[in-house]
C-alpha cells in the first residue's frame, strides 16, 4: 500500500512545519477548543472534532492574513489544536466526579495541579502508545483503514484555495453563537428553555434556546439526532407518565416524598431527577458495554495485528515522511509515566497498579487507534472502555479492602488516565493519517501532539474549576452526564447504594433496543439527558436532513461543507462565551449585566430567537451550494 502512495508534499521537499507560528496558533486553538468542548460535553455529554475547524482557521490566518503558503504548517496547527479538544473530551467523562464528591462533603475539591497531573499522564501515554503503531496502522494499511475524519481534514487542507471562505463560516458561527449566548445567559432577556406542560399526559415538553445544541444536531445528522430524541420521548412521554399514573401516594426510593406530591409541587423534572436518570444510567452503562462486547472480536484481532505490525516498522527511516520519534524516547517516556503514576499521590496505586494501568492503557490505546480508522472517532466506544475499566478497577479495589475515600479516588484516577489515553490515541491516529496524506513529518507531528497534550492538561484544570465554581457540576446548566454515571458506578459497587431496580430497568431497555437493531448509546443518552437537550439537537438534525435533500446529498456526510463549519463555529462560540460568563459569575460581575428584571421577552422571545438561529444555519449551509455552482 505504501509503495503505491505518493503524498501531496514529496518526502524530498522540506517546507515550514513545526514553526513558532504553528505552535502558538496550535496552542491557542488547543486551549480554545479544549475549553469549548469541555463546556459542551459537560452540558450534553457529547463532544465534536476540532480538526477541521482548526484547519480552516489556520488557513484563514496563515494563508490569507499572514500571506504564508505552507500546507504542512496549517496541518501542524490542527494537529496541536485537536490534541487539546481530544484530551478535554477524555477528561470531562471522569474528572468532574472529584468535584461531585467534594460537593457531597466526601473529600476536598481537587486543585489545578491534581487535575493536570492525571490528565498529563493519560495525554502523554496516549500519544506515545500511538507512535510505534503508526507504520502498522497508518502506512501499511493505507487504503484499508479509511480514518474518515483524518482523510476529510486532509481534503479540507488540500482545498486551500477555498480556505478563506471556509474560515469565514467558522468565524461567523462563533460570532453569532457568542451573541445568542450573551442574550440568553448574559443579559438574560430571553429564557434559555421553552417549556409546555402537558397535563393530560402528566409530563411536559421543553426545548433549549442555545446555538451549540443545534450545531451538535446538524453535525451528528438526522439519524443520531432522532435516536437521541427517541430516548428523550421514551423517558418523558412513556416512563414519567407511567410512574406518575401508577405511583400515586407511593414513596419510592430514592425519592423522599409521595410521587403524586412530587409531581404536583415540582413538576415532571422532579420525576426525571429522582427516577429516570437512574434508568438512563443503566441504559448508558449497558449500551457502552454492549458496544464494547460487539467490538471484542475485532478488538482482539486488531490488537494482535497492530502489535505484530510494529515489527514491520523497523524499515529504513531515512525518508523525511518515515521519521518517527526514537523508540528509546518512547521507552523512557513510558517508564517515566509508570514511575509518575506510582509516586503521584493524586493516583493512589501501587507499582503493580501503575504497570497495570499502562498495560490496560496500551491495549485500549491500540484498540482506539484501530477502531477510529474503521468507524471514525464519533463511533469509537471510549465510554464503554471507560465503564469497563472503572468497573474492573472498583471491584479490584473493593476486594483488596480499599473501600473508603482512598479507594474511590483511586478508581476514578485509574479510569481517568485510561479514558484519556484512549481518546488521545484515537485523535493522534487521525492526525497522523492527515499528515501521511499531505506528506508531513511524523516526528514533528508527534512532538506537536505532545505539546497540545501538555498545554491542554494544564488548561483543563482551570476550566473545570471555573465551571464548577460558576454553576456546579450536576446542575441544570452543567449536568455532566458521563461523570455522574461514573460516580454512580463507583458508589454503587463500593457502597451498594444504587436503586438497582431502576438501573436494571435501564439495562433491559438497552437490551431491547439492541435486539431491535437500533444503536443503543444515542438512545440511552437521550433517555439519560433532559428532553430539552435532545429536542434542540433534533432540530439541528432535521435542518441537516433538509439541507442535504436540498443539495441532493441524501445522507452523504459533507465534512467540509459550510453548514458543518458554521455549526462547528456555533459550538466553539457558545463554549467560549460560556467560559467568559463563568468568569464573570465567579468574580461577581454577572449580576451587573443581568437585565432580566428590566426586559423580559418571555416565551415569544425564546421562539423568535430560535427561529433566527435556524435561519442563520440555513443561510450558511445553502450558501456553500451557491458558491460551488458559481465556481
Amino acid at each position: 500500500m505504501k509503495d503505491n502512495f505518493k503524498p501531496y508534499v514529496p518526502a524530498e521537499k522540506v517546507t515550514a512545519e513545526l514553526t513558532v507560528t504553528s505552535i502558538i496558533m496550535g496552542v491557542i486553538l488547543a486551549v480554545v477548543f479544549g475549553a469549548a468542548n469541555a463546556y459542551l460535553g459537560l452540558r450534553v455529554g457529547m463532544t465534536v472534532s476540532a480538526s477541521i475547524p482548526a484547519a480552516v482557521i489556520s488557513m484563514g490566518v496563515i494563508r490569507i492574513i499572514m500571506k504564508r503558503d505552507s500546507i504542512l504548517e496549517n496541518n501542524m496547527v490542527q494537529t496541536i489544536g485537536s490534541a487539546g479538544e481530544s484530551l478535554a473530551a477524555g477528561a470531562i467523562f471522569t474528572l468532574p466526579v472529584l468535584f461531585l464528591w467534594a460537593e457531597d462533603g466526601i473529600m476536598d475539591k481537587p486543585g489545578i495541579i491534581t487535575i493536570a497531573l492525571i490528565a498529563l499522564c493519560g495525554g502523554i501515554l496516549g500519544v506515545l502508545f500511538m507512535v510505534p503503531l503508526r507504520n502498522a496502522l497508518i502506512v501499511q494499511e493505507h487504503g484499508i483503514l479509511p480514518y474518515p475524519e483524518g482523510t476529510a481534514c486532509a481534503e479540507v487542507l488540500l482545498a486551500g484555495e477555498k480556505g478563506g471562505a471556509s474560515a469565514k463560516s467558522v468565524f461567523a458561527g462563533m460570532g453569532l453563537a457568542a451573541l445568542f449566548k450573551l442574550i440568553v445567559d448574559g443579559i438574560k432577556v430571553v429564557p434559555g428553555v421553552i417549556t409546555a406542560p402537558i397535563k393530560a399526559l402528566k409530563t411536559e415538553f421543553s426545548t433549549q434556546v442555545y446555538p451549540a445544541l443545534i450545531g451538535v444536531g446538524y453535525i451528528c445528522g438526522i439519524k443520531i439526532s432522532s435516536y437521541m430524541f427517541a430516548g428523550g420521548l421514551l423517558g418523558w412521554f412513556v416512563l414519567i407518565p407511567a410512574i406518575v399514573s401508577f405511583g400515586g401516594d407511593t414513596i419510592l426510593y430514592p425519592g423522599k416524598e409521595a410521587i403524586s406530591v412530587m409531581y404536583e409541587t415540582q413538576g415532571a423534572s422532579a420525576i426525571w431527577s429522582s427516577y429516570i436518570r437512574y434508568i438512563g444510567a443503566g441504559a448508558v452503562a449497558a449500551g457502552g458495554i454492549i458496544s464494547l462486547a460487539k467490538s471484542l472480536p475485532l478488538i482482539v484481532t486488531t490488537f494482535v495485528d497492530a502489535v505484530k505490525g510494529i515489527k514491520g516498522g523497523k524499515s529504513d527511516k531515512t525518508l523525511r515522511t518515515d521519521r518517527d520519534l526514537d523508540m528509546r524516547v518512547i521507552g523512557i517516556g513510558v517508564a517515566l509515566m509508570v514511575i509518575a503514576i506510582w509516586l503521584l499521590p493524586q493516583i493512589p496505586v501501587s507499582l503493580l497498579g501503575a504497570v497495570l494501568i499502562v498495560l490496560f492503557g496500551f491495549f485500549f490505546g491500540t484498540v482506539s487507534s484501530r477502531m477510529v480508522g474503521l468507524v471514525g472517532s464519533s463511533n469509537n466506544p471510549v465510554s464503554g472502555m471507560a465503564i469497563a475499566t472503572l468497573l474492573f478497577a472498583t471491584v479490584c479495589l473493593k476486594v483488596t479492602g480499599d473501600t473508603g475515600v482512598h479507594g474511590m479516588q483511586g478508581a476514578i484516577a485509574i479510569g481517568s488516565v485510561i479514558c484519556i489515553i484512549a481518546a488521545m490515541a484515537g485523535d493522534t491516529s487521525q492526525d497522523l493519517k492527515t499528515g501521511f496524506i499531505l506528506g508531513a513529518t511524523p516526528k514533528k507531528q508527534q512532538i506537536g501532539e505532545l505539546i497540545g497534550a501538555v498545554v491542554a492538561a494544564f488548561s483543563i484544570g482551570g476550566v473545570l474549576i471555573l465551571l464548577d465554581s460558576a454553576w456546579k457540576f450536576g446542575s441544570e446548566e452543567l449536568s455532566a452526564p458521563q461523570a455522574t454515571l461514573m460516580k454512580m458506578i463507583i458508589e454503587g459497587v463500593m457502597e451498594g447504594n444504587l436503586p438497582w431496580a431502576l438501573v436494571f430497568i435501564g439495562i433491559f431497555i438497552a437490551v431491547v433496543i439492541e435486539i431491535l437493531g437500533i444503536p443503543v448509546l444515542p438512545v440511552a443518552i437521550g433517555l439519560y439527558l433532559p428532553l430539552e437537550l435532545s429536542s434542540t439537537i433534533m432540530i439541528g438534525g432535521v435542518l441537516r436532513w433538509i439541507i442535504d435533500k436540498k443539495n441532493n446529498h441524501g445522507d452523504k456526510t459533507d465534512e467540509a461543507g459550510s453548514g458543518i463549519l458554521f455549526c462547528s463555529g456555533l459550538i466553539a462560540g457558545e463554549g467560549l462565551v460560556g467560559i467568559i460568563l463563568a468568569i464573570l459569575s465567579v468574580i461577581g460581575v454577572a449580576d451587573a449585566i443581568n437585565l432580566s428584571g428590566v426586559i423580559d421577552t418571555g416565551l415569544i422571545g425564546g421562539i423568535v430567537l430560535m427561529i433566527v438561529m435556524v435561519l442563520c444555519v440555513i443561510k450558511f449551509a445553502l450558501n456553500k451550494q451557491s458558491v460551488k455552482k458559481n465556481s
